[in-house]
């Protein structure tokens, strides 16, 4: 039997705590001694501490915790329980530390504002090329939104084309059509020298060749893309010209890290 202090030593949290989920019938004492009013714990009521304190880290709400530990849930239930939450919470930090990314490169673009851009725009003509490609939607252009539909879609494309027997013969080209209701239509496609056929489970067509494109190269991840396409944006406002079509983003070099990819942007741009 522990009094409360050593008890909350034992489960490694505030004796306060302790008092608090008493108070609210969350985890009695074994025993209350009616003389002094003090509290005492019994080791086996550990079990019940760390399932608590689990629940309350994963983000259940004490009365979530009460429901689930009322209902006497197993050890392998709870650890499902638990797993599932871990997972959610995961995919929350991911797109918290996206999102953080974001911002930490719209604050980079901020900062750089009427400073000479320092991306090397080259005007040049892009040639037709045929390519295998699958398409699927993004709710709008940000990038946690895209980069998602875009990597799914590559991955899929890749294990459909190795299925066909058809291997890819260029670099990975994605580029976006957007919608009159905002949302992006986004496409994935990979070079090929393969003829159309029925029972494709993807499309292949011919990307028509763009007369003039105003295009840079980026270095690293396309989550930091932001930058230099409005660098290429401003630039093609500055030099007398608008925006004459899809833009396309080519993947020139990829490796596991995101660090070390190169990929070119490419604008279609006619005189103004």
């Amino acid at each position: 039997m522990f009094g409360i202090g050593d008890f909350a030593r034992h489960g490694r949290v505030s004796v306060r705590m302790l008092r608090h989920y008493d108070g609210i019938g969350l985890l009695r004492p074994d025993v209350v001694d009616p003389a002094t009013g003090y509290r005492f714990y019994a080791a086996g009521q550990l079990a019940r501490l760390n399932r608590i304190v689990a629940l309350k880290e994963l983000g259940f709400t004490l009365e979530q915790v009460r429901r689930i530990l009322d209902e006497d849930v197993s050890g392998a239930e709870l650890r499902g329980m638990l797993t599932l939450r871990r997972a959610e919470l995961e995919q929350r930090i991911a797109a918290d530390r996206d999102r953080l990314a974001q911002v930490e490169t719209r604050l980079r673009v901020i900062e750089k504002e009427g400073v000479m851009p320092v991306h090397d725009v080259i005007v040049k003509s892009v040639p037709a090329v045929r390519v295998a490609e699958l398409t699927g939607e993004a709710g709008d252009f940000e990038p946690q939104s895209i980069e998602p539909v875009v990597d799914s879609l590559f991955d899929e494309l890749f294990a459909r084309l190795e299925r066909a027997g058809i291997t890819p013969v260029g670099p990975a080209v994605a580029y976006y059509d957007e919608r009159a209701d905002g949302s992006v239509l986004v496409h994935a496609a990979l070079p090929v020298a393969a003829e159309p056929r029925a029972g494709q489970d993807f499309s292949i067509i011919d990307l028509p060749a763009v007369d003039q494109a105003a295009t840079v190269v980026h270095h690293g991840s396309m989550t930091e893309v932001l930058e230099p396409w409005q660098a290429l944006g401003r630039w093609i406002d500055a030099n007398g010209y608008r925006s004459h079509g899809p833009s396309r983003e080519v993947t020139l070099e990829y490796t596991e890290d995101p660090s070390g990819w190169v990929t070119e942007l490419q604008e279609p741009i006619a005189r103004r």
